[in-house]
């Protein structure tokens, strides 16, 4: 665990932002910091994304500001499959299909499933990824923002030491797994009578 104040130590630079390896994670904290509405890089099992409670509209808002992104919805990790069936419409052959690399564009079967400022309308990207920092949000009980590490419309920061000075003193965990060189998640429209690959 580090946190530091912008002190330069050989080719890293540290910051106010915790960052937690991924072996020393204290769960009871980043249950905390999930439910308090904190700012989290965390990794996937595709690449980094960068969330926090899909409940709490400051906290989207917040990450809005980060990638500056004003209106382009966000998806969500699931707390639990039970959670996508009782609030989307899905079949079960494509839950059955998670955990994994896949993103579902699904239609909310009712309004504040998540914040507003999440996304417009009942069309929400939701995944379960295929990863054990997973088991923390299913524990938070709570949709969790996912979106990559980056400004929008640039490439994905694949390592937490590359991620710029920015980004790191707007976040205030990142939890390090090392080099992520992965692709981003399948995206599927399911909205429609037929699935459609948008990614």
């Amino acid at each position: 665990m580090v946190t530091a104040d912008l002190i330069n130590i050989g080719l890293y630079t540290l910051f106010m932002t915790e960052i937690i390896n991924i072996h020393d994670i204290d769960e009871k904290e980043i249950l905390n910091s999930i439910r308090c509405g904190e700012i989290i890089i965390y990794p996937t099992d595709t690449i980094y994304g960068i969330g926090c409670n899909a409940l709490n509209e400051e906290a989207v808002m917040k990450i809005r500001e980060i990638k500056q992104r004003n209106d382009k919805p966000f998806s969500v990790i699931a707390p639990s499959k039970l959670w996508i069936s009782n609030n989307f419409v899905i079949k079960k052959s494509y839950l059955d299909k998670l955990p994994g690399p896949f993103t579902y564009v699904i239609n909310a079967k009712k309004k504040n499933v998540v914040s507003n400022a999440v996304v417009s309308g009942n069309k929400i990207g939701v995944r379960i990824p295929d990863h054990p920092f997973y088991e923390i949000i299913q524990k938070a009980k709570v949709p969790f923002v996912t979106t990559s590490v980056n400004v929008t419309g640039r490439k994905p920061y694949l390592a937490i030491r590359k991620i710029p000075r920015r980004i790191m003193n707007m976040v205030d965990i990142a939890i390090d797994a090392g080099t992520l060189d992965n692709s981003p998640s399948t995206v599927f429209d399911l909205t429609k009578e037929l699935p459609i690959i948008l990614r």
